[in-house]
């Protein structure tokens, strides 16, 4: 395994080129499933996940070409529809594919998936919104087996809890669905949109992305098409945090109006930081005030537009060093809080009280060996290493690249002393 070494106490000043958003390029290289004919879709980030996802189509004889930032895909009849567990075990987003193969082909088996070890994320609101369309589902073995006779049928589907995989896994299986879909209390996430958009681009009908009530009008059958992927947004989020975290300057480029309207927005209350657009939106300027500013911040994780649950590890470890008591409630996974225990080992002045972190200035932040236990943790203990006095060796660093692509080598632009090291 990787690890990552870090020397901190550098501010951080230069230019960062934001990747593709993963968690767009994720559920749309799903619905390539969703046609026989050739997709093409770029600004693809090279990161473990996506090669998963794409081992998991080739096993479902996808054609995969891949080039640069740009994957062409092929979807033939599989001689099994079968999502095996040695491929869907690596990640949560791998039982995207269910609702695809069901409308496409009417079933299909697929392992219960795996992921980061954040907390429950039950699949139930997946099944019950296929179910409303027709589908026949029985769990065995640790495998959903579900089974239609015909074409899934358009239902009014009413989610008892937002789900981003959820809302996106039905909209992929209603493109093809005999009638309307109409989804409610669905997930309103850019990505979300952004899967629309790529759907639409193939000859889907649909409204209402972007807001709570989401309507599909079915199709017999879906075209070519090809498709950029949207920034990463939470990508953009970690490097301002970065940023916060050490003071400097840095430019974020390859981001869009709304990711920059977002990212200013919940992080208005960073009074010591300073977010710019610039270019229309297509480039994002952060700079770090010097003056020292007293912080009293409550910040709770909620649904989109909300504070994403997905930045929660790394603004607990921007705060680090700041003056003042900050409290972040984390509202989306109840074990979210897996960085404190390294943190600590840091010198964090940090306490947790059920879902809440209760975050104070610390006497001292100092470099130590630390273990990153899931995606986004592993991106805060980066930030409490860039601002750490010493050295800091980050182990386990595979959860680092299930995310963020050439992570080490955009901050060593910026003047960081970071490099990867092979154990």
């Amino acid at each position: 395994m990787d690890k990552i070494e870090i020397t901190g106490g550098k501010s951080l000043t230069g230019k960062i080129r934001i990747s593709g958003s993963k968690n767009s390029a994720l559920p749309i290289l799903a619905a390539s499933l969703l046609t026989e004919e050739k997709i093409s879709v770029s600004n693809i980030p090279n990161l473990s996940d996506i090669f998963s996802m794409l081992d998991l189509l080739k096993s479902l004889n996808v054609k995969i070409k891949k080039s640069k930032d740009k994957i062409d895909l092929t979807s033939s009849t599989p001689r099994s529809l079968l999502a095996h567990y040695d491929l869907v075990r690596k990640m949560r987003a791998s039982f995207l594919i269910l609702g695809p193969l069901l409308a496409r082909y009417g079933e299909a088996k697929v392992s219960l998936p795996g992921g980061c070890a954040i907390g429950n994320r039950p699949v139930n609101l997946h099944l019950e919104g296929l179910e409303k369309m027709g589908v026949n589902f029985k769990i065995e073995d640790g495998y959903v087996t579900g089974f239609i006779d015909g074409r899934l049928k358009g239902a009014t589907i009413n989610l008892n809890k937002i789900s981003v995989g959820a809302t996106e896994n039905l909209i992929m299986a209603a493109t093809l669905a005999e009638g309307r879909t109409i989804i409610t209390n669905a997930a309103q996430e850019p990505e979300i949109s952004d899967l629309s958009k790529f759907l639409i681009r193939m000859g889907a009908h649909i409204k209402g992305f972007g807001t709570k009530k989401i309507l599909i009008d079915g199709v017999k059958k879906l075209k070519s098409c090809s498709y950029e992927i949207m920034p990463d947004r939470i990508e953009s989020g970690t490097y301002i945090l970065c940023v916060f975290g050490c003071g400097g300057m840095v430019k974020l480029e390859n981001v869009n109006n709304e990711i920059c309207n977002h990212l200013i927005k919940i992080f208005r209350q960073l009074k010591s930081l300073q977010l710019k657009k610039i270019d229309n939106g297509k480039n994002l300027l952060i700079k770090k005030n010097k003056k020292k500013v007293e912080l009293s911040l409550i910040v709770r994780t909620k649904e989109y537009p909300g504070f994403p649950t997905d930045l929660q590890a790394q603004l607990t470890s921007s705060l680090l060093k700041t003056k003042g008591r900050s409290e972040i409630i984390e509202n989306i996974f109840e074990n979210r809080f897996m960085h404190i225990g390294e943190l600590i080992r840091m010198g964090a002045n940090i306490k947790q009280i059920g879902s809440k972190v209760i975050v104070k200035k610390c006497k001292k932040l100092r470099g130590a060996e630390v273990m990153a236990t899931d995606l986004r943790a592993s991106s805060c203990l980066v930030i409490a290493a860039l601002m750490a006095d010493g050295k800091t060796t980050i182990n386990r660093v595979y959860h680092l690249d299930r995310g963020y692509e050439n992570l080490e080598k955009k901050l060593k632009k910026c003047g960081a002393q970071i490099k990867r090291m092979k154990s």
